[in-house]
């Protein structure tokens, strides 16, 4: 029995249907469950596989090169899988925070926040709503508990 493995160096497939297979396979396999990650800035895995699909550039004196990231970010547009989970996230908390109270994701959710034991000396460990609180500061999101509550515009 052979197993068949699929190779975007051959050029047996087009770049638009290459980011199709992305899109639509490779990424959501890879950020299932993110919504629950704290994420850590590392976009490693999506440039080897955009580098693969993307293939290498030939420079003018007929050398080859591997694209920079600067130049994977234009090709992509800049929806990297950093922003695609950054948006998961924003979702699932805006999702959370319209729950009702007696739901157990919420209550679990609520005593994970309140701990009874104290944190430990030294830097805290950045956890998942601290996480999300960040971005919305970088984003400029002021009054989040109101936007919470509008469910078309807090998913845009």
């Amino acid at each position: 029995m052979t197993t068949s493995t699929v190779n975007f160096d051959r050029g047996c497939f087009r770049l638009k249907l290459k980011m199709k297979l992305y899109r639509s396979i490779i990424r959501p396999i890879v950020t299932y469950a993110c919504e629950t990650w704290v994420l850590k800035e590392t976009m490693v895995f999506e440039r080897k596989v955009l580098r693969k699909i993307f293939g290498p550039t030939k420079e003018r004196d007929v050398r080859w090169r591997i694209k920079t990231n600067d130049e994977l970010d234009k090709l992509i547009r800049h929806k990297n899988i950093i922003n695609y989970i950054k948006a998961q996230r924003l979702s699932w908390f805006g999702h959370l925070h319209r729950m009702s109270e007696e739901r157990m994701v919420k209550k679990v959710c609520i005593y994970i926040r309140k701990p009874m034991l104290t944190r430990p000396l030294g830097r805290p460990k950045n956890r998942w709503e601290d996480d999300i609180r960040n971005n919305m500061k970088k984003m400029k999101i002021k009054n989040w508990t109101s936007c919470i509550q509008h469910h078309n515009s807090w998913k845009l």
